[in-house]
Protein backbone atom coordinates (compact mmCIF):
# COMPACT_ATOMS: atom_id res chain seq x y z
CA UNK A 1 0.00 0.00 0.00
CA UNK A 2 2.90 2.34 0.79
CA UNK A 3 3.96 2.54 -2.85
CA UNK A 4 0.46 3.55 -3.94
CA UNK A 5 0.28 6.35 -1.39
CA UNK A 6 3.75 7.59 -2.36
CA UNK A 7 2.65 7.83 -5.99
CA UNK A 8 -0.50 9.70 -5.08
CA UNK A 9 1.49 12.01 -2.81
CA UNK A 10 4.02 12.66 -5.57
CA UNK A 11 1.27 13.58 -8.02
CA UNK A 12 -0.27 15.90 -5.46
CA UNK A 13 3.11 17.52 -4.79
CA UNK A 14 3.70 18.18 -8.48
CA UNK A 15 0.21 19.67 -8.82
CA UNK A 16 0.89 21.94 -5.87
CA UNK A 17 4.20 23.05 -7.38
CA UNK A 18 2.57 23.96 -10.70
CA UNK A 19 -0.18 25.84 -8.89
CA UNK A 20 2.33 27.77 -6.83
CA UNK A 21 4.17 28.87 -9.95
CA UNK A 22 1.03 30.10 -11.62
CA UNK A 23 0.69 27.11 -13.98
CA UNK A 24 0.75 27.62 -17.73
CA UNK A 25 -1.39 29.62 -20.11
CA UNK A 26 -3.43 26.44 -20.65
CA UNK A 27 -3.95 25.98 -16.91
CA UNK A 28 -2.12 22.65 -17.31
CA UNK A 29 -2.49 20.97 -13.92
CA UNK A 30 -1.10 17.55 -13.10
CA UNK A 31 -3.90 15.08 -12.47
CA UNK A 32 -4.08 11.54 -11.17
CA UNK A 33 -5.02 10.12 -14.57
CA UNK A 34 -7.90 7.86 -15.47
CA UNK A 35 -8.65 4.67 -13.57
CA UNK A 36 -6.51 2.49 -15.83
CA UNK A 37 -3.61 4.96 -15.48
CA UNK A 38 -3.85 4.96 -11.69
CA UNK A 39 -4.15 1.18 -11.44
CA UNK A 40 -1.27 0.65 -13.89
CA UNK A 41 1.08 2.92 -11.94
CA UNK A 42 0.09 1.32 -8.67
CA UNK A 43 2.14 -1.41 -7.09
CA UNK A 44 -0.96 -2.72 -5.34
CA UNK A 45 -3.82 -2.99 -7.86
CA UNK A 46 -2.04 -3.33 -11.21
CA UNK A 47 -3.50 -6.83 -11.79
CA UNK A 48 -6.82 -5.10 -12.35
CA UNK A 49 -5.42 -3.59 -15.56
CA UNK A 50 -4.67 -7.05 -16.95
CA UNK A 51 -8.22 -8.17 -16.16
CA UNK A 52 -9.65 -5.04 -17.81
CA UNK A 53 -7.63 -5.59 -20.97
CA UNK A 54 -8.48 -9.29 -21.21
CA UNK A 55 -12.19 -8.56 -20.85
CA UNK A 56 -12.46 -5.48 -23.04
CA UNK A 57 -13.35 -3.21 -20.11
CA UNK A 58 -10.28 -1.00 -20.43
CA UNK A 59 -12.16 1.61 -22.45
CA UNK A 60 -14.96 1.86 -19.86
CA UNK A 61 -12.43 2.42 -17.09
CA UNK A 62 -10.49 4.94 -19.20
CA UNK A 63 -13.45 6.98 -20.41
CA UNK A 64 -13.15 10.67 -19.59
CA UNK A 65 -16.88 10.98 -18.97
CA UNK A 66 -17.03 8.04 -16.55
CA UNK A 67 -17.56 8.67 -12.86
CA UNK A 68 -17.16 5.24 -11.31
CA UNK A 69 -16.29 3.53 -8.07
CA UNK A 70 -14.05 0.46 -8.28
CA UNK A 71 -13.79 -1.86 -5.31
CA UNK A 72 -10.34 -3.01 -6.36
CA UNK A 73 -8.86 -6.27 -5.12
CA UNK A 74 -5.18 -5.89 -4.38
CA UNK A 75 -2.62 -7.93 -6.28
CA UNK A 76 -2.29 -10.01 -3.11
CA UNK A 77 -6.02 -10.74 -3.29
CA UNK A 78 -5.70 -11.96 -6.89
CA UNK A 79 -2.67 -14.07 -5.90
CA UNK A 80 -4.65 -15.57 -3.01
CA UNK A 81 -7.47 -16.58 -5.34
CA UNK A 82 -5.10 -18.06 -7.92
CA UNK A 83 -3.48 -20.16 -5.20
CA UNK A 84 -6.85 -21.38 -3.98
CA UNK A 85 -7.60 -22.60 -7.51
CA UNK A 86 -4.21 -24.33 -7.72
CA UNK A 87 -2.61 -21.98 -10.26
CA UNK A 88 1.07 -21.09 -9.98
CA UNK A 89 0.50 -17.38 -10.66
CA UNK A 90 -2.10 -14.68 -11.21
CA UNK A 91 -1.23 -14.63 -14.91
CA UNK A 92 -1.78 -18.39 -15.23
CA UNK A 93 -5.22 -18.03 -13.67
CA UNK A 94 -6.23 -15.06 -15.81
CA UNK A 95 -5.13 -16.81 -18.99
CA UNK A 96 -7.05 -19.98 -18.11
CA UNK A 97 -10.36 -18.69 -16.77
CA UNK A 98 -13.03 -17.95 -19.40
CA UNK A 99 -13.19 -14.31 -20.48
CA UNK A 100 -16.89 -14.23 -19.58
CA UNK A 101 -16.02 -15.31 -16.03
CA UNK A 102 -13.38 -12.60 -15.67
CA UNK A 103 -15.71 -9.94 -17.09
CA UNK A 104 -18.47 -10.87 -14.65
CA UNK A 105 -16.01 -10.79 -11.76
CA UNK A 106 -14.67 -7.35 -12.73
CA UNK A 107 -18.11 -5.84 -13.34
CA UNK A 108 -19.11 -7.16 -9.90
CA UNK A 109 -16.47 -4.80 -8.44
CA UNK A 110 -17.58 -1.65 -10.29
CA UNK A 111 -20.28 0.71 -9.02
CA UNK A 112 -21.88 3.04 -11.58
CA UNK A 113 -21.30 6.30 -9.69
CA UNK A 114 -18.42 7.85 -7.76
CA UNK A 115 -18.87 7.08 -4.06
CA UNK A 116 -16.46 8.14 -1.35
CA UNK A 117 -15.88 6.18 1.84
CA UNK A 118 -18.42 8.41 3.59
CA UNK A 119 -20.93 7.80 0.80
CA UNK A 120 -20.52 4.03 1.15
CA UNK A 121 -20.95 4.13 4.91
CA UNK A 122 -24.06 6.28 4.56
CA UNK A 123 -25.47 4.57 1.49
CA UNK A 124 -27.38 1.66 2.94
CA UNK A 125 -27.01 -2.11 3.00
CA UNK A 126 -26.52 -2.67 -0.74
CA UNK A 127 -24.92 -1.03 -3.76
CA UNK A 128 -25.72 -1.80 -7.40
CA UNK A 129 -22.84 -2.94 -9.60
CA UNK A 130 -22.25 -2.92 -13.35
CA UNK A 131 -22.93 -6.66 -13.47
CA UNK A 132 -26.23 -7.73 -15.01
CA UNK A 133 -27.38 -11.35 -14.73
CA UNK A 134 -30.70 -12.69 -15.99
CA UNK A 135 -31.67 -9.15 -17.05
CA UNK A 136 -31.27 -7.85 -13.47
CA UNK A 137 -28.62 -5.60 -11.96
CA UNK A 138 -26.59 -7.44 -9.34
CA UNK A 139 -26.13 -5.66 -6.01
CA UNK A 140 -23.43 -6.10 -3.38
CA UNK A 141 -24.39 -6.39 0.29
CA UNK A 142 -22.36 -4.09 2.53
CA UNK A 143 -21.81 -4.16 6.27
CA UNK A 144 -20.39 -1.16 8.14
CA UNK A 145 -20.52 -2.62 11.64
CA UNK A 146 -17.65 -1.62 13.96
CA UNK A 147 -16.68 1.13 11.51
CA UNK A 148 -15.41 -1.44 8.99
CA UNK A 149 -16.64 -1.97 5.45
CA UNK A 150 -17.17 -5.67 4.80
CA UNK A 151 -18.67 -7.12 1.64
CA UNK A 152 -20.04 -10.65 1.43
CA UNK A 153 -20.20 -12.00 -2.09
CA UNK A 154 -22.72 -14.43 -3.50
CA UNK A 155 -20.75 -17.52 -2.49
CA UNK A 156 -20.14 -16.36 1.08
CA UNK A 157 -16.61 -14.95 0.83
CA UNK A 158 -16.03 -11.83 2.93
CA UNK A 159 -13.84 -8.98 1.67
CA UNK A 160 -12.61 -6.14 3.86
CA UNK A 161 -12.00 -2.67 2.42
CA UNK A 162 -8.64 -1.61 3.79
CA UNK A 163 -7.76 1.56 1.82
CA UNK A 164 -10.30 4.19 0.76
CA UNK A 165 -10.63 7.14 -1.61
CA UNK A 166 -7.70 6.58 -3.98
CA UNK A 167 -8.52 9.22 -6.63
CA UNK A 168 -8.63 9.05 -10.41
CA UNK A 169 -9.84 11.70 -12.82
CA UNK A 170 -12.89 9.61 -13.70
CA UNK A 171 -13.61 7.82 -10.45
CA UNK A 172 -12.32 6.52 -7.15
CA UNK A 173 -10.82 3.28 -5.85
CA UNK A 174 -11.37 1.50 -2.56
CA UNK A 175 -9.03 -1.47 -2.08
CA UNK A 176 -10.18 -4.95 -1.01
CA UNK A 177 -8.30 -7.86 0.49
CA UNK A 178 -10.35 -10.47 -1.41
CA UNK A 179 -11.68 -10.90 -4.94
CA UNK A 180 -15.48 -10.89 -4.91
CA UNK A 181 -17.17 -13.71 -6.83
CA UNK A 182 -20.67 -13.37 -8.29
CA UNK A 183 -23.06 -16.27 -8.60
CA UNK A 184 -22.81 -18.72 -11.45
CA UNK A 185 -19.35 -18.00 -12.86
CA UNK A 186 -17.25 -20.78 -11.26
CA UNK A 187 -17.53 -24.55 -11.36
CA UNK A 188 -18.75 -26.36 -8.26
CA UNK A 189 -15.16 -27.36 -7.49
CA UNK A 190 -13.87 -23.79 -7.88
CA UNK A 191 -16.72 -22.53 -5.71
CA UNK A 192 -15.62 -24.56 -2.70
CA UNK A 193 -11.93 -24.02 -3.48
CA UNK A 194 -12.41 -20.25 -3.40
CA UNK A 195 -13.93 -20.25 0.08
CA UNK A 196 -11.46 -21.97 2.44
CA UNK A 197 -12.93 -20.14 5.42
CA UNK A 198 -15.95 -22.42 4.98
CA UNK A 199 -14.83 -25.36 2.84
CA UNK A 200 -11.07 -25.84 3.23
CA UNK A 201 -11.36 -29.32 4.74
CA UNK A 202 -13.89 -30.42 2.13
CA UNK A 203 -11.60 -29.23 -0.66
CA UNK A 204 -8.54 -30.87 0.86
CA UNK A 205 -10.37 -34.17 1.32
CA UNK A 206 -11.65 -34.13 -2.26
CA UNK A 207 -8.39 -33.19 -3.96
CA UNK A 208 -6.14 -35.44 -1.85
CA UNK A 209 -7.79 -38.64 -3.09
CA UNK A 210 -5.63 -40.83 -5.34
CA UNK A 211 -6.09 -41.02 -9.10
CA UNK A 212 -8.54 -41.85 -10.57
CA UNK A 213 -10.35 -39.33 -8.37
CA UNK A 214 -14.08 -39.86 -8.87
CA UNK A 215 -14.93 -36.98 -6.54
CA UNK A 216 -12.93 -34.39 -8.45
CA UNK A 217 -14.35 -35.60 -11.73
CA UNK A 218 -17.88 -35.37 -10.33
CA UNK A 219 -17.36 -31.77 -9.19
CA UNK A 220 -16.26 -30.62 -12.65
CA UNK A 221 -18.84 -32.71 -14.55
CA UNK A 222 -21.42 -30.89 -16.73
CA UNK A 223 -24.20 -31.30 -14.14
CA UNK A 224 -23.66 -31.71 -10.41
CA UNK A 225 -25.21 -30.80 -7.06
CA UNK A 226 -23.04 -30.74 -3.95
CA UNK A 227 -24.26 -30.69 -0.37
CA UNK A 228 -21.14 -29.06 1.09
CA UNK A 229 -20.22 -29.58 4.75
CA UNK A 230 -18.48 -26.67 6.45
CA UNK A 231 -15.08 -26.99 8.10
CA UNK A 232 -16.51 -27.61 11.59
CA UNK A 233 -18.49 -30.56 10.20
CA UNK A 234 -15.35 -32.11 8.74
CA UNK A 235 -13.49 -31.63 12.01
CA UNK A 236 -16.21 -33.61 13.76
CA UNK A 237 -16.07 -36.28 11.03
CA UNK A 238 -12.29 -36.64 11.37
CA UNK A 239 -12.69 -37.11 15.12
CA UNK A 240 -15.41 -39.73 14.68
CA UNK A 241 -13.60 -41.66 11.89
CA UNK A 242 -9.89 -40.89 12.28
CA UNK A 243 -8.82 -44.04 10.39
CA UNK A 244 -11.07 -43.67 7.33
CA UNK A 245 -9.40 -45.04 4.20
CA UNK A 246 -9.19 -43.13 0.92
CA UNK A 247 -11.87 -45.40 -0.51
CA UNK A 248 -14.18 -44.64 2.43
CA UNK A 249 -13.54 -40.89 2.14
CA UNK A 250 -14.38 -41.08 -1.55
CA UNK A 251 -17.63 -42.90 -0.75
CA UNK A 252 -18.50 -40.30 1.88
CA UNK A 253 -17.90 -37.38 -0.50
CA UNK A 254 -19.81 -39.00 -3.36
CA UNK A 255 -22.66 -39.44 -0.88
CA UNK A 256 -22.90 -35.63 -0.87
CA UNK A 257 -23.03 -35.43 -4.66
CA UNK A 258 -25.78 -35.77 -7.26
CA UNK A 259 -25.21 -36.16 -11.00
CA UNK A 260 -27.87 -33.56 -11.79
CA UNK A 261 -28.56 -29.93 -10.97
CA UNK A 262 -31.00 -29.68 -8.06
CA UNK A 263 -31.97 -26.21 -6.84
CA UNK A 264 -33.94 -25.72 -3.64
CA UNK A 265 -37.22 -24.99 -5.41
CA UNK A 266 -37.08 -28.53 -6.82
CA UNK A 267 -36.32 -30.33 -3.53
CA UNK A 268 -38.62 -33.38 -3.31
CA UNK A 269 -39.13 -33.44 0.45
CA UNK A 270 -39.50 -36.84 2.03
CA UNK A 271 -38.47 -38.67 -1.14
CA UNK A 272 -35.18 -40.61 -1.34
CA UNK A 273 -32.61 -39.04 -3.67
CA UNK A 274 -29.91 -41.14 -5.34
CA UNK A 275 -26.31 -40.01 -4.82
CA UNK A 276 -23.13 -40.88 -6.69
CA UNK A 277 -22.18 -43.19 -3.82
CA UNK A 278 -24.99 -45.52 -4.90
CA UNK A 279 -26.89 -44.81 -1.68
CA UNK A 280 -29.88 -42.53 -1.06
CA UNK A 281 -30.33 -39.47 1.11
CA UNK A 282 -33.66 -37.91 2.04
CA UNK A 283 -34.37 -34.19 2.17
CA UNK A 284 -36.90 -33.00 4.75
CA UNK A 285 -38.52 -29.74 5.77
CA UNK A 286 -37.75 -28.04 9.06
CA UNK A 287 -34.57 -28.15 11.08
CA UNK A 288 -32.88 -25.59 13.27
CA UNK A 289 -31.82 -23.51 10.27
CA UNK A 290 -35.37 -23.52 8.84
CA UNK A 291 -34.06 -24.48 5.39
CA UNK A 292 -34.47 -28.21 5.76
CA UNK A 293 -32.60 -31.30 6.92
CA UNK A 294 -31.00 -34.34 5.33
CA UNK A 295 -31.34 -37.92 6.59
CA UNK A 296 -28.33 -40.21 6.25
CA UNK A 297 -27.58 -43.61 7.80
CA UNK A 298 -26.88 -42.10 11.22
CA UNK A 299 -29.34 -40.94 13.85
CA UNK A 300 -28.37 -37.26 13.48
CA UNK A 301 -29.72 -35.21 10.60
CA UNK A 302 -27.72 -32.54 8.80
CA UNK A 303 -29.17 -29.05 8.71
CA UNK A 304 -29.20 -27.23 5.38
CA UNK A 305 -27.90 -23.76 6.28
CA UNK A 306 -27.67 -22.12 2.83
CA UNK A 307 -29.10 -23.07 -0.54
CA UNK A 308 -28.60 -22.25 -4.19
CA UNK A 309 -25.00 -21.13 -4.51
CA UNK A 310 -25.08 -21.43 -8.28
CA UNK A 311 -22.15 -22.60 -10.39
CA UNK A 312 -21.51 -22.95 -14.10
CA UNK A 313 -22.16 -26.68 -13.84
CA UNK A 314 -24.61 -26.95 -10.97
CA UNK A 315 -25.43 -25.86 -7.45
CA UNK A 316 -23.97 -25.96 -3.96
CA UNK A 317 -26.04 -26.20 -0.78
CA UNK A 318 -24.30 -25.75 2.57
CA UNK A 319 -24.81 -28.23 5.43
CA UNK A 320 -23.55 -28.39 9.01
CA UNK A 321 -22.73 -32.11 9.19
CA UNK A 322 -20.87 -34.68 7.11
CA UNK A 323 -23.40 -37.15 5.76
CA UNK A 324 -22.57 -40.76 6.66
CA UNK A 325 -23.29 -43.58 4.19
CA UNK A 326 -22.94 -47.27 4.90
CA UNK A 327 -19.19 -47.95 4.82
Amino acid sequence: MKRLFLKMAAAAAVATLFGGCGGTDDDDDVTAGNMIDVAFRSGEISALVTVARLTGLEDELSAADADLTVLAPTNEAWALLSGQFGYTSIQAMLEDLPVATLEAILRYHILPTRLSKDDLFAGGATQDTLLVQNSATVALPLSTANNELRITDSIGRVALANVFDVPADNGVFHLLDRVLIPSGVLTVLQTVQSNPERFRLLTEAALSLPTPNAVREALIAPAVTLFAPVNAAFQAFATALPTATAEQVSTVLLYHTLDSVLVSSAFALGTPVATLAGQDITLNAGGTAALGTIDDTSTTDANITQVDILATNGAVHVIDKVLLPAL
